[in-house]
């Protein structure tokens, strides 16, 4: 490609060709003003420095009394947090991976454009627009100074629960204008809108009179949320609620984005229309993780706040061709729901409510999408209707509710303000600099002046505290940049070595950030380019180029480019309106690569610039950049009195090799230079990831062909043919730098443009990449298959709650609890508890996860003196620890301690610990082995957690040499090591000699069809987006400790502080409040960080709290076992063509790590799940746990038994394609049936487990769906694509509930009954965000008859409820609903005489007061406990003499689980086959779960269940330094230790039609109110996405063939499974059809 002459541009603006140089050291002294002289001391000049930053809070100003305490290397979230004390952002992962810190950063900016039709911009327009400019950021990398003039909006100043102090909604939704205040700069800092208050409480009060002279309906409870904050909560969009904040502010910057309201007017659309669209959302929702709900709810949420939220609301996506069409007649309302299953049937008054009616509602009803809520929409459409609780039957009909109040909002004035305006409302007018935009006021000209003159100084911040973070330097001119760069570099004689090239640009901080915090990079002197430097900000477009300053966010050049692809006019680029065809050929390909680069509050930061000069090898857009031929102009400013000099460097050129480039420490990148595509010209990127949105490319391409006619004569017809004439393709991930494919492109030029030119390109590519084997980052073979072939997601689907009723359940036969039939009292409570028992009521907590008012442990104010505590970690393993030295930690600034194993010994501690063997310690001692890699030695505390952090890095660890052998880290290494707990060994037997049954051919006549195998599985981190957090208080003189604890077992976390401090557990009280999620991960290695903390506490006698970093948490905590199975496996062939499965031989093995921890309980559930629901005549298990050198692993959702229960469908997928049957049919075949029983002896049906409901969902799903259709439908799909290919996975699963170690199944809990007639409960168990205790608030409030919000749980603490058990094994409302059920019913029994003297109708309060003066006790304590025969396995046990012969076999060892909740999925994938992307088009979810006590959150709890499942089979991948991965150093270290490289499922991930139901008429007389756990076990059905994908690979080998499909489904092992010549050809040394990509197991 042949580029136009370089640009020549001139800046006048700027004054690029004069200025003084400014001595660097001069710029460093304190004062505010410094004169400074020139290198040639001709002339003096004075310049003012500003040394405090101006930041704008939710509203108000900081006062400087608080600024001035930003440092330069503090990041905007820490100041937010410890500083201010706003701590609604959260911290979750430090590296703007998971948007738990969002913020919105809005700043007044005045940019230029230029249009011009010369290559010299004198002869263009140059043109200024001002306005406000909105962006979402991630606060835990964006630095707080970087905000200087700028307004933070946090979740605090959007929305407040009950506070009116908190929010101005209300306000602005009733013609509350915004009042600017006008305090004083230094004024004390104040809640954030307590100033604003002060100038709206009139008004406020005006407000409501009027309302209450109207005689408006007032909401029942009045708040003062935020309409998206509304709708989260009505929609139960949060669960743990601890990534809430962050997703809301989110939207809220995306609806505010998408609303382009500009200052001094808005667009001339219709005003109704005025708004975000989905497809807006859909496409920048793509920085946030959430990790409990499945997003879905989310989805809903904010759906209904777009002015097309209607259109796509619910099942939105056209049906595929296999849909099977509703063939079911019921009665439906005008919402679309079967009247049955609508929850509002007792109070709906629409003639088609017809109670008589007795047709059921079928799934086939629930499944397909609903129509228009006529009901809602008469609702009142003003905004206030948002306030009112009102419950909904479905997806759709609740979204159309929402928007049909949103159209209204819109379409309405509403006395000027509008809820979206929200943000430009809250804009500081001091912050206009504009005279003519900024209005009028009371603010004093002089006043306007001095701010507008303060904010064009340049910032100085020297950070003089004892964190010793530098300075920050915020030039305003490019002089001023150039000459800091000049002065500080490697060529400047003035200074020394260690000053010298001790600068470092940073605009978004997005690389520098990640550099401090993880790599510990040290920068004494930090510069951020002031935005009024425009040479670095503007982007503009010239006759031959795109110009893009090299400081411009990724976000305003994707935006600019969206210019070019539009054809509304007001869409267009700023500036330049001739989208000519060069200019859409050229903007195309930029922005379809940023749509996936990174995040939307990544690249709202981030710059071009700096994606270049970090030179990363797999950056995304370096190689698209090299083929369309950019330059780079490189500026400098050599001499001190001299101009700028500019340097231009073609980007190719740039790289020179790993992270080095052709740039010298005074230069800057300027701009880029990007040629325009000419006509002819075809520019293609490519990107590569294990995600699709928000991750770093595995393999990334640009590659540009430019093609010319030609007539071809070679056969005498005088053909006209294309000859490619110029190619460019490079390429990042295949080399250490960004890489031309020169020999490549050389081969192809003046080749003819067809495929058997591209074949022998692609030939001389792979030759050309070849890598080893080992080459870092792994993966040879697919980065090398996806070079050579590599020449809008939605989400739908509907939510079906069952009619609300309360069941009778285990209360009955246990506690002697009367029917509501048999008891008058107890038919009261049912008609007056609104939100009892069986109503969706939504989460306990969630206007408080939404307003971020929910306090989590890192959220508790710090008490005085508080330290913060940093862990003291191992380095290696397999090694002897010889000797810590604490004196380099100890010699630091604000570190007050460090301690060891020999402190424990000083206060006679136990530092032995362990759930079941006490196998681990607190501290290593000096002496020892290291077990692992992150292994505990200690804890440094001191007065910052950074000081702390760096205190730990600096204690000396001294190691031994490697001891003998390698440290054993996969399975594999294990049992060649023959390392195994051999006291946890556990075998299974039922029928005949397994063994020799298969090595038959026949039984009875009939063919035996015998297959053999492996299954592996990986392992999974938990990822709870709240790492384990402690505070630890210490008082009576450190003889008593209060823990405050982010655990699912504060019992458990009570006794090891204990007993590792020597202090009673009667003067330890563990309190926890809630969980950011936990997931098992909180179970038992929690414990070993509240530990630490509690140590510390005792020993300085001050509060320490500790926090894990994101990557120190997944370092060291450990996940989910990683399986292997070695199976063999023979079924019968009837005569009828009946398959029946005869026998199975299955030996499992996991990796449990280096401490038992769980690992033989979860091994025994797998054991107990590896029949999932089929009946083996014959069969014999063998669970092998094994010891390896990863981190001690864990309990995780489903405990073991989805890793069983993936072994067994894997063989059923084996046999089926060995007997030539159909999979479905086999399953089918093979259900139990009331008549079998278990391996391990338990029965189906009636008093042995409640209803066998799985061949009964089966039939459902598989009739109503229409599986044979769809089957075929993706059949035919496949053979009309080469490149897709689709598959259908239908699977059932029966989960067991009950922990089979029988003492675990209890609880106790507390209940008091106060004399205003509310309720105060506590009991043993946790809240994680499964909704705990919102449940068992339902089931008291049922129990009482008393509105739900009259019960409150404060929180879970051990001097309430003592000796409790985890929450964890799904068994928590099981056993806190029967224990706080028992305590109320003792209360109920004390007051009857009371209510029975007081008249009809008395109230709960009136009968609670007079018993108190009558003296009766209003507290108790209820306790549940399963009973004997109902739990608890002995495996070995052996068969007493006697027992009856028709009993199953093994069941004289126990009955280990109390009933099973079940539950059947279907899933339908489509893969791609050249890249192993895959998507689910489809899923399908009907679950067993009783009658629910909550509906609403049962169908999150599935939800998420299923998504957290799929995200375990597909995409997450735990890697470790194995004999797999020998690039990663040292061996045995977890490499996925942050959302970097460890993916979970993002919000386009979920399917694009996700249908949920609950069964019906499935009540459980085993547990409260006839309800089941649903916690973990839909888990395994999000597996199903898993068989669909292993489906369509299937039919993309073309073969019928077995092959080993192992878990994860990443995209790498589903493109090297598809087989086709692209991967066999990159498949060296070994046979494709079996090749396997490297794993760790």
């Amino acid at each position: 490609m042949s580029s136009p002459s370089p640009i020549v541009l001139s800046y006048e603006e700027d004054g690029s060709d004069g200025g003084t140089a400014v001595d660097a050291d001069t710029l460093l002294q304190t004062s505010d003003t410094t004169t400074t002289t020139n290198a040639n001391n001709d002339s003096k000049i004075q310049i003012n420095y500003r040394s405090i930053p101006i930041i704008y809070l939710n509203g108000s100003p900081l006062p400087s009394s608080i600024t001035r305490h930003a440092r330069p290397n503090q990041t905007l979230l820490d100041f937010l947090r410890n500083t201010v004390g706003l701590t609604g952002s959260k911290l979750g992962c430090g590296e703007g991976g998971c948007g738990a810190c969002t913020v919105l950063i809005s700043r007044y900016c005045t940019t230029t454009t230029t249009s011009t039709t010369t290559t010299s911009s004198s002869s263009g327009q140059k043109q200024q627009k001002s306005r406000i400019v909105h962006t979402t950021v991630n606060a835990c990398l964006f630095p707080v100074l970087a905000a200087d003039g700028c307004h933070i909006t946090t979740i605090e100043g959007v929305g407040s629960w009950r506070s009116k102090n908190n929010s101005k909604m209300l306000l602005m939704m009733n013609n509350a204008s915004t009042t600017q205040n006008e305090e004083e700069e230094d004024e004390g800092l104040q809640h954030p809108h307590q100033v604003q208050e002060k100038h709206q409480e009139e008004k406020y009060e005006e407000v409501a009179e009027e309302d209450e002279e109207k005689g408006e309906e007032v909401a029942e409870e009045e708040d003062f949320l935020h309409p998206i904050q509304r709708a989260m909560v009505d929609m139960h969009g949060s669960q743990c609620g601890f990534c809430t904040p962050g997703i809301i502010m989110a939207l809220y910057g995306l609806l505010t984005d998408d609303a382009k309201a500009e200052v001094g007017g808005r667009s001339d659309h219709d005003v109704a229309m005025i708004g975000p669209k989905v497809a807006h959302l859909e496409e920048h929702l793509d920085g946030n993780l959430c990790r409990c709900t499945g997003y879905r709810p989310i989805w809903d949420a904010a759906r209904s706040l777009c002015v097309d939220g209607f259109d796509t609301a619910g099942c939105h996506h056209h049906q595929h061709e296999e849909d099977v069409e509703d063939t079911h007649h019921h009665q439906h309302g005008p919402c679309g729901l079967p009247c049955k299953a609508c929850p509002e049937r007792e109070v709906c008054e629409m003639e088609c409510n017809d109670w008589n009616d007795t047709c059921g509602s079928s799934y086939g009803d629930t499944m397909e999408s609903c129509g228009h809520d006529q009901k809602a929409a008469s609702m009142p459409t003003t905004a206030m209707s948002l306030t009112k609780k009102k419950v909904y039957s479905c997806t759709k009909s609740k979204v159309a509710n929402y928007r049909s109040i949103m159209q209204s909002a819109r379409s309405n004035n509403m006395g000027g303000g509008r809820w979206w305006d929200q943000p430009n409302d809250m804009f500081p007018k001091d912050l206009i600099l504009d005279d003519d935009e900024r209005g009028g006021g009371d603010q004093t000209v002089a006043k306007m002046e001095e701010l507008r003159r303060l904010l064009s100084q340049p910032l100085r911040v020297v950070d003089t505290s004892i964190h010793n973070g530098g300075t920050w330097l915020k030039p305003t001119t490019l002089e001023e940049l150039l000459d800091l760069f000049r002065e500080y570099s490697s060529s400047n004689n003035n200074h020394s070595g260690s000053t010298a090239g001790g600068l470092k640009l940073v605009v978004g901080n997005t690389e520098v950030g990640i550099e401090t915090k993880f790599k510990h990079a040290m920068y004494p002197r930090l510069v951020h380019p002031s935005e009024n430097i425009h040479t670095l900000y503007d982007i503009f477009a010239t006759e031959n180029y795109f110009v893009i300053g090299g400081c411009a966010s990724l976000s305003r050049l994707q935006k600019f480019c969206h210019g070019f692809m539009v054809t509304d006019g007001e869409d267009a680029a700023a500036g330049d309106n001739n989208r000519d065809g060069a200019r859409r050929r050229t903007a195309a390909p930029i922005y379809n690569m940023l749509r996936w680069f990174a995040s939307t509050q990544i690249r709202n930061v981030a710059c071009l610039g700096g994606n270049l000069a970090t030179a990363s090898p797999i950056s995304d857009m370096n190689p698209l950049l090299c083929s369309l031929g950019a330059t780079l102009v490189l500026a400098s400013r050599p001499n001190p009195d001299g101009g700028i000099a500019r340097r231009h460097v073609s980007v190719p050129d740039f790289f020179l090799r790993y992270r080095t480039v052709d740039k010298t420490d005074m230069e800057i990148i300027e701009r880029v230079d990007v040629p325009l595509v000419q006509s002819f010209e075809y520019v293609a990127p490519f990107k590569q990831a294990r995600r699709r949105e928000d991750d770093i490319s595995i393999v990334t391409s640009g590659m540009r062909i430019k093609l010319s006619p030609e007539t071809d004569n070679g056969d005498g017809d005088d053909r006209m043919q294309w000859i490619i004439r110029d190619v460019s393709i490079a390429f990042g991930g295949m080399a250490p730098v960004t890489k031309l494919a020169k020999e490549t492109m050389e081969f192809m030029v003046g080749k003819p443009f067809r495929e058997s030119t591209f074949a022998d390109a692609q030939s001389i590519l792979r030759h050309e990449f070849s890598m080893p084997d080992d080459v870092p980052g792994g993966q040879a073979q697919y980065r090398l298959t996806l070079a050579c072939s590599a020449p809008k997601p939605s989400v739908g689907g509907a939510q079906s709650y069952p009619t609300p009723k309360v069941s009778m359940g285990l209360e009955v036969t246990h506690l002697g609890y009367s029917t509501p039939d048999q008891s008058k009292y107890a038919a009261e409570a049912n008609n007056k508890s609104k939100d009892g028992v069986g109503t969706p009521a939504t989460h306990a907590s969630g206007p408080l996860h939404c307003t971020g008012e929910a306090e989590y442990a890192d959220d508790i104010p710090a008490p005085a003196n508080l330290l913060h505590g940093s862990l003291i970690l191992a380095a290696k393993c397999h090694v002897k620890l010889l000797g810590i030295d604490l004196a380099p930690a100890m010699q630091i600034p604000g570190v007050a301690g460090a301690f060891t194993y020999k402190d424990i010994v000083k206060l006679g501690g136990d530092n032995r610990m362990g759930p079941i063997l006490l196998d681990d310690v607190a501290f290593l001692p000096v002496g020892e082995k290291v077990d692992f890699v992150g292994q505990v030695l200690g804890i440094v505390v001191a007065a910052s957690q950074e000081i702390a952090a760096k205190g730990a890095r600096a204690v000396a660890v001294e190691y031994s040499d490697e001891l003998e052998g390698k440290a054993i880290v996969s399975i594999e290494d294990a049992i060649d090591a023959k390392s195994f707990w051999a006291d946890s060994i556990h075998e299974m037997h039922r029928g005949g000699d397994v063994e020799s049954i298969l090595q038959q051919s026949e039984v009875d006549g009939k063919r035996l069809v015998v297959v053999e195998g492996s299954m592996r599985s990986g392992g999974q981190e938990h990822f709870y987006l709240e790492p384990n957090s402690t505070l630890a208080i210490p008082s009576e003189s450190a003889t008593n400790l209060t823990i405050f604890a982010s655990t699912q077992a504060p019992t458990k976390t009570q006794d090891f502080c204990a007993r590792v401090t020597n202090t009673p557990a009667a003067k330890v009280v563990v309190r926890m409040k809630r969980m950011g999620g936990g997931f098992g991960g909180k179970e038992t290695r929690s414990v070993f960080s509240s530990v630490a903390a509690a140590l510390a506490a005792k020993l300085t006698n001050r509060p320490v709290r500790l926090t894990l970093d994101r990557d120190t948490d997944m370092s060291i905590t450990g996940g989910r076992h990683a399986f292997l199975a070695r199976y063999k496996a023979g079924a019968v062939i009837e005569e009828c063509g009946t398959v029946k499965l005869h026998a199975l031989d299955v030996k499992l093995f996991n990796n449990g790590g280096s401490k038992f921890d769980l690992t033989g309980p979860v091994l025994d559930r797998a054991l107990f799940h590896v029949d999932n629901c089929y009946y083996w005549p014959h069969f014999h298990s063998v669970g092998t746990p094994c010891k390896t050198s990863q981190p001690p692993h864990t309990a995780f959702r489903g405990f073991g038994g989805p890793q069983g229960m993936v072994v067994c469908e894997h063989i059923m997928d084996h046999l089926a394609l060995a007997c030539d049957i159909s999979v479905d049919k086999l399953r089918r075949d093979n259900l139990y049936t009331l008549d079998d029983s278990t391996p391990f002896g338990m029965r189906f049906g009636g008093d042995f487990t409640g209803k066998w409901n799985i061949p009964r969902m089966w039939d459902q799903l598989y009739t109503e769906l229409d599986v044979p259709r769809r089957r075929e439908a993706a059949a035919k799909f496949n053979s009309m694509n080469k490149w897709k290919k689709r598959g259908v996975g239908f699977i059932p699963t029966k989960f067991g509930i009950a922990f089979t170690a029988k003492f675990m199944n209890q609880g106790g809990a507390l209940v008091h009954l106060y004399t205003d007639g509310t309720v105060l409960v506590s009991h043993g168990g946790t809240e994680m965000g499964q909704g705990l205790h919102t449940k068992v608030c339902q089931v008291a409030a049922q129990a009482f008859g008393i509105p739900l919000t009259q019960v409150y749980v404060n929180d879970s603490s051990t001097d309430k409820v003592a000796n409790t058990l985890p929450s964890a094994a799904s068994m928590s409302t099981d056993l806190y609903g029967m224990a706080v059920l028992d305590a109320c019913q003792q209360i109920l029994k004390r007051i009857q005489p009371i209510r029975d003297s007081l008249p009809p109708g008395s109230n709960l309060a009136d009968v609670a007061k007079k018993a108190f003066y009558e003296r009766v006790d209003m507290s108790a304590h209820g306790f549940f406990a399963l009973d004997n025969d109902r739990c608890g396995y002995d495996w070995n046990k052996d068969k007493p003499e006697a027992y009856p012969a028709n009993l199953p076999e093994n069941s004289w060892k126990g009955h280990p689980f109390n009933y099973f909740t079940q539950g059947v999925a279907l899933a339908e994938v489509e893969i791609d086959v050249l890249t192993g992307d895959h998507k689910t088009i489809r899923a399908d979810v009907l679950v067993d779960v009783g009658s629910s006590i909550n509906p609403a959150i049962d169908i999150g709890q599935i939800e998420g269940a299923f998504i957290q499942g799929m995200g375990w089979c597909t995409i997450e991948e735990v890697v470790y330094a194995d004999d797999d991965h020998t690039w990663i150093r040292p061996r045995a270290k977890v490499f996925t230790q942050g959302p970097g490289t460890y993916k979970i499922p993002a919000f386009n991930d979920v399917p694009e039609q996700f249908n949920v139901a609950l069964l019906e008429g499935a009540d459980n007389p085993f547990a409260v109110h006839s309800s089941k756990a649903v916690g973990e076990p839909p888990f395994f059905l999000g597996c199903s996405v898993f068989y669909a994908i292993k489906d369509a690979v299937a039919a993309a080998r073309g073969g019928s063939e077995y092959f080993e499909f192992r878990m994860p489904a990443t995209s790498e092992r589903i493109r090297m499974a598809c087989g086709d010549k692209f991967s066999l050809d990159c498949i060296a040394n070994t046979n494709g059809s079996s090749f396997q990509p490297k794993g760790s197991y």
